[in-house]
């Protein structure tokens, strides 16, 4: 990829980072900005709710990527409430807006992850080659998403599941185009890649104070990277959510 074609990635992956780029600045102006009568995780939530009007009344987000993103609020409220429940990490501070110990701009974290998958395939013109059809991939993403519960009860098959995503997305590959020109890369290479750029952002929101893992109770310390394996897998699920409703969308 030559200097020129660099920059237009890099400029085409900033303006697609938008969102989660905009949920650090509201993170950041939290700690910074004190509101008497406003707790922080409800400053945070308004702060994210102008964020997304804002992204969809200036046409950087469309209709459809709206939908997508309220779906996966729903899917992250979800298994927040569970991880929340189960100890795997808290939100200390009071809140309005906090439901069974969950503040609900969590949703968002989650949503600022699929934004950044529709934003890069519409403005990248990503395309997929040897994907494998949905009765593979649906289940096996619901398989992912469902190991997140059931681990805390039974075997993690979160290794077992990766052993079977490189076998299943062997071929897979994903083309993307800067300035006319095509480019082409392992479909699991680039789960691995945003799945390393979200722990990384996952480092900058707890040292920020937007959760808090049990080793971070009493000072912040770095995500253990293990949590990488985490993202990654959740980057797939992600990934399949919007793939598959991509797919309808064409089909309509």
């Amino acid at each position: 990829m030559h200097l020129k074609q660099l920059s237009i990635f890099t400029y085409h992956a900033a303006l697609s980072c938008i969102f989660p780029v905009g949920i650090f600045v509201t993170l950041a102006l939290s700690k910074l900005i004190s509101i008497p009568g406003l707790p922080r995780y409800d400053f945070i939530l308004a702060g994210c709710l102008l964020l997304q009007a804002f992204m969809y009344f200036s046409k950087l987000e469309t209709k459809d990527e709206l939908k997508v993103i309220c779906v996966f609020h729903i899917i992250g409220i979800m298994l927040e409430l569970f991880k929340v429940h189960m100890g795997s990490w808290s939100y200390p501070e009071e809140a309005y807006s906090k439901w069974f110990g969950v503040p609900l701009y969590s949703g968002f974290m989650y949503a600022s992850v699929a934004s950044y998958i529709c934003q890069a395939w519409r403005r990248m013109e990503l395309s997929l080659h040897a994907y494998p059809p949905k009765w593979i991939t649906v289940p096996f993403g619901a398989c992912i998403y469902l190991n997140f519960f059931t681990h805390h009860f039974i075997f993690d098959v979160r290794y077992l599941l990766i052993v079977l995503l490189c076998f299943l997305f062997y071929s897979s590959k994903v083309r993307f185009k800067l300035a006319q020109i095509s480019y082409s890369m392992p479909l699991v290479v680039s789960f691995l890649c945003t799945g390393f750029f979200i722990w990384i952002a996952e480092n900058i929101a707890t040292y920020f104070g937007a959760w808090r893992y049990p080793n971070q109770d009493h000072a912040w310390h770095f995500v253990h990277p293990t949590k990488i394996v985490a993202w990654f897998l959740l980057v797939i699920v992600s990934f399949v959510i919007v793939a598959e409703l991509k797919r309808i969308k064409t089909k309509q």
